[in-house]
């Protein structure tokens, strides 16, 4: 191994704690550590991931058969993992995900939807006997599957859809079109030439009704040929800002028929002769977007926790300037700009990631609810997700371009790595629900809430405190700590929703229907929603913190606690004019808190390397030249240019083509 950066390892000797400790509590214990070391080392064994001609100088076909062939190979390992080991097939599905699945599959997986909507659709919206047959398949793949909501017209607003799926009795078969280009299925991964099968969302008509949006299973190409059946048309929609190995597509249908049972039926039911049956709630069907929405806010800590390992090494082995005369140029670490840029994103790691755990856990007892039919917490569990989805990835792709930008130049390589990840996070801001009408969803949760309270009604845990704040009682005194800032959030979050339900009774008093006077209250919702889930972000970081942390050395303790009051006190500045608007905070109270955050950060510097060195993310998977743990990022910058197919020449033939004339024309 080549020698370490002397200034990247005197930050590592300087660090105040145990930095493998760190990583064992980050993953929830030394065997599972050992046990995702040891998935990462089989993998990347392998040597899927390398690229004898960096994929960035590929085409965009070229790109895409890499891709498959990289899935492919990754899957055939996974299986021939299975069988030696007699495990679960699901112990393996994590090697597709997260970093070593980014690390693999740098620019997007085909196959991804497969895994995270087609097979999870069908296990919480099929039959007993629908699983049966289609899991096991699906699985094996021996078919490959995919998931067609968006259309060209129309994408989270589900209930627009166009695709229709009319039942014909005579045959039991329903038949699938799309009436119209806007009807066109348009963005699902591996739709254009990977997925030979396909969940489709469309409305469902019998006997002349319409019964709104049903998922149905779809062949879209033949078992053994691949080409498409008859009545598809099916093809990719081209170069994107990232994922472009992801194989997006589109997907029209001309008087497809399907059978009947290819509906999924353990909600809604279609009989033989075309009776509807109902499902128990129509709400039943939100369950497949809702996990994929609690799985997008855990793959944003990965991706943040990559964006400032990158930015913090570097910042420590970059030296730059001169503010003090004869002495040498500081690294960029030592300023407190850049402190106050890239500190604040370690912090942030660790809150989505507790927000993350924490909501799992709840997704997964709602489940178990709504198994047994209580669907009494699901609103909340909705509510929650598509606030913590929307704030998730906006602050994701905040966090990553920040890091870019702290780089300097650099940073603009496609081998920092970052510009690859901005793609991949910022694609998550629209996908699976754009992040304002995620908002919006929230806010109508929110608006209820407030009217229940205001009936005197209990509401639930995650909105319970818009029942202790309503009442309008003044504001108590500012309390200048973590619990007071917390607090604080708290009654911008009831504030803002209180004043958005008085917003809405106002216009419809003065002859406003309730659909325009949302809209026109629509800004201050998506921002009472932001604040909702902002109070929820602080809240669970500082009581999961004080709970988990009382395992861990009095060092490490004191570190942690440094991050999570840096992760408050950052909001709290972010947030002045709200505090202001709604809590009794003063000016010198403001002063107080940019001294304290001014002071954070100096605290947790010195322990920045250490810090994102407990991310224990290898260099095969952070696959950053700047951002390696050798901090060789010059000797690396220059390795990565020479990869570049121009340099294989020492003159390119376009000077003999063309500059070559226009200079001695010129002459």
């Amino acid at each position: 191994m080549a020698k370490v950066n002397v200034d990247l390892q005197r930050e590592r000797d300087s660090c105040s704690f145990n930095i493998t400790e760190l990583t064992h509590w980050i993953d929830g214990g030394i065997e599972k550590t050992e046990e995702r070391r040891k998935r990462e080392e089989m993998a990347l064994k392998e040597g899927i991931h390398i690229e004898p001609v960096p994929s960035v100088y590929l085409s965009h076909k070229e790109k895409y058969e890499l891709a498959v062939k990289k899935a492919c190979l990754l899957f055939k390992m996974i299986r021939k993992l299975q069988e030696e080991e007699n495990a679960g097939m699901e112990n393996y599905l994590a090697v597709l995900g997260g970093n070593l699945g980014a690390a693999i599959l740098g620019d997007g997986n085909p196959l991804t939807l497969h895994y995270v909507m087609f097979i999870p659709t069908i296990m919480g919206q099929g039959t007993v006997e629908q699983q049966a047959y289609w899991i096991g398949r699906a699985f094996n793949l021996d078919i490959i599957g995919t998931y067609a909501q968006t259309e060209l017209g129309h994408g989270t607003f589900v209930r627009g859809l166009e695709t229709t799926a009319t039942y014909d009795a005579s045959t039991k078969e329903f038949v699938l079109h799309s009436p119209t280009l806007t009807a066109y299925k348009w963005w699902p991964g591996g739709l254009a030439h990977t997925a030979n099968y396909c969940i489709v969302m469309a409305q469902l008509y019998t006997k002349g009704k319409c019964h709104g949006i049903h998922a149905f299973i779809v062949q879209l190409r033949e078992e053994e040929t691949h080409m498409p059946v008859r009545g598809i048309k099916v093809g990719e929609i081209g170069a994107k800002l990232g994922m472009n190995g992801t194989n997006n597509g589109f997907l029209g249908f001309d008087q497809v028929r399907i059978p009947r049972d290819h509906m999924l039926m353990k909600n809604s039911k279609v009989l033989e002769d075309g009776t509807y049956v109902n499902a128990p709630s129509s709400k039943l069907a939100y369950g497949t977007m809702m996990f994929v929405r609690v799985m997008l806010v855990n793959d944003m800590c990965k991706y943040m926790a990559k964006a400032v390992t990158i930015a913090v090494r570097y910042s420590a082995v970059r030296r730059q300037s001169q503010p003090k005369p004869n002495e040498p140029e500081p690294q960029i670490i030592d300023y407190l700009t850049q402190q106050h840029k890239l500190l604040v994103g370690i912090a942030s790691v660790h809150a989505f990631r507790m927000s993350a755990e924490w909501l799992w856990l709840m997704y997964n007892n709602v489940t178990a609810e709504l198994e047994a039919g209580d669907m009494e917490r699901l609103p909340e569990l909705h509510a929650l997700s598509c606030c913590l989805k929307a704030v998730s990835t906006d602050d994701a792709a905040k966090c990553v371009e920040r890091c870019r930008l702290a780089c300097g130049g650099h940073g603009y390589m496609l081998s920092s790595n970052l510009p690859l990840t901005y793609g991949l996070v910022t694609a998550a801001c629209t996908y699976e629900g754009e992040n304002t009408v995620m908002l919006l969803q929230t806010a109508r949760y929110l608006v209820k809430a407030w009217q229940q309270a205001a009936a005197g009604n209990s509401l639930p845990p995650t909105v319970s405190y818009l029942g202790e704040l309503r009442a309008g009682r003044r504001s108590p005194p500012w309390d200048n700590t973590i619990e007071g800032i917390v607090k604080g959030f708290h009654m911008v979050a009831s504030g803002k929703i209180g004043i958005c339900v008085a917003q809405i009774e106002k216009r419809q008093n003065n002859g406003m229907s309730y659909e325009d006077a949302w809209n026109m209250t629509s800004v201050q919702l998506a921002s009472a929603s932001e604040a909702h889930c902002r109070a929820i972000l602080l809240s669970t970081y500082y009581k999961e913190n004080e709970k988990q942390m009382k395992t861990v050395s009095p060092e490490l303790r004191q570190v942690l606690m440094q991050l999570c009051d840096l992760y408050v006190v950052y909001w709290a500045l972010q947030r002045i004019g709200d505090l202001l608007r709604f809590t009794s905070i003063s000016e010198r109270d403001i002063e107080q808190l940019q001294n304290w955050y001014e002071d954070l950060l100096i605290k947790v510097r010195p322990n920045a390397v250490g810090l994102v060195d407990a991310f224990d993310i290898r260099d095969e998977i952070l696959n950053s030249a700047l951002g390696a743990y050798d901090g060789r990022a010059y000797e690396r910058l220059m390795e990565e240019a020479m990869k570049s197919p121009l340099n294989a020449e020492p003159v390119n033939q376009s000077f003999h083509k063309y500059l070559k004339p226009l200079m001695q024309g010129k002459l």
